[in-house]
């Protein structure tokens, strides 16, 4: 009796998000949570997240429902610490 080996299920596979936050911000996201633009437009949104997912080999969706940013777009309080420059 031979064994045939029983192929892996895919995996989901990285997933790239646009829509807007309830502030109505373009948003990009990625399923892992470690990726985060905000764009002035639908189509500004679209260009990067396209660009995003060639590199990282991701699926893109377009949510259903509003994104909640990972980062707040608040002002730096004056109690708070701002970073001399960004990342």
């Amino acid at each position: 009796m031979a064994f045939e080996p029983q192929p892996e299920p895919d995996e989901a596979g990285l997933i790239i998000y646009v829509g807007q936050d309830r502030a109505g911000h373009w948003l990009v996201q990625d399923s892992d949570g470690t990726l985060e633009g905000r764009f002035v437009s639908r189509g500004a949104a679209l260009h990067y997240a396209t660009g995003e997912c060639q590199i990282h080999h991701a699926h893109l969706r377009i949510a259903s429902v509003p994104l909640v940013p990972l980062i707040p777009f608040a002002p730096v309080g004056s109690d708070e610490r701002a970073l001399p420059r960004a990342a």
